[in-house]
């Protein structure tokens, strides 16, 4: 299972995708503007095992916030959405208030439609990403991607309902995996972040993504079949919300 992948944005993305369909139980494909939700859910068809979700990534705000409206609408269509967030990293602060704009508008959204599942984005910003939801109850259900921020931001998510998505890359830092070790076990689902994402110089695939289970095997000192074992029933019952089959 995958929980955050931008399989549209592999150089070969058909060909991933037939062999994610193969490989893997489910896919979540995040993408990154509303445009290119369009343009992915016309190639690369949603099926029981790839959910295609709309977003607008943080690092594209400044470009692509003439496309907030369409997104807009696509959520009420859509019971996932993602990438969605904030990022308060230098490289680009300088667009944190729109960030802010389009992430409100997005929960806001998600509330009134009686609630999402989201993707979310928040690096160097977990405070401001968790002031919005907690802003907005009924938002839905928060997986926080590739969470890198503080403890007591994490403890803060941890109370707040917040789900995980946890990936190689990220279990490579000591960051990482002192974080990952004070996630909730019951809210940790396993990502990619593929082809960003990258161990050793070449990019995650889709089937990479439970690789996580043996550094969190030993992060959480349980053997690595409880590990599979509980990422897989975490997996599923995300699954379900994102497909709205409930929980």
């Amino acid at each position: 299972m995958d929980f955050h992948c931008h399989l549209d944005l592999y150089p070969d993305a058909r060909q991933v995708y037939a062999e994610a369909l193969q490989r893997n139980e489910f896919v979540w494909l995040v993408t990154t503007s509303p445009k290119a939700f369009a343009a992915t859910s016309r190639v690369l068809p949603a099926t029981q095992g790839v959910f295609i979700s709309p977003g607008l990534h943080p690092e594209v705000a400044d470009k692509k916030f003439g496309e907030l409206e369409m997104l807009l609408s696509q959520i009420e269509i859509c019971t996932g959405v993602g990438e969605v967030g904030l990022d308060g990293s230098a490289r680009y602060s300088q667009y944190f208030d729109l960030q802010q704009h389009i992430f409100k508008s997005v929960v806001q959204r998600c509330a009134r439609l009686g609630g999402r599942v989201l993707s979310i984005h928040s690096r160097a910003a977990a405070k401001e990403v968790l002031d919005t939801l907690e802003a907005n109850p009924g938002f839905g259900v928060a997986v926080l991607h590739w969470f890198t921020d503080s403890p007591s931001q994490l403890r803060r998510a941890v109370e707040s309902g917040c789900w995980f998505s946890v990936g190689p890359a990220m279990l490579e830092t000591a960051n990482g995996r002192k974080l990952a070790a004070a996630m909730p076990r019951d809210r940790v689902v396993p990502e990619s972040d593929g082809p960003f994402a990258k161990v050793r110089g070449a990019p995650l695939m889709p089937w990479d993504a439970n690789t996580v289970t043996v550094k969190l095997a030993e992060i959480w000192e349980v053997q690595q079949e409880a590990v599979l074992k509980g990422l897989r029933s975490n997996g599923l019952c995300l699954a379900r919300l994102l497909t709205g089959g409930g929980s």
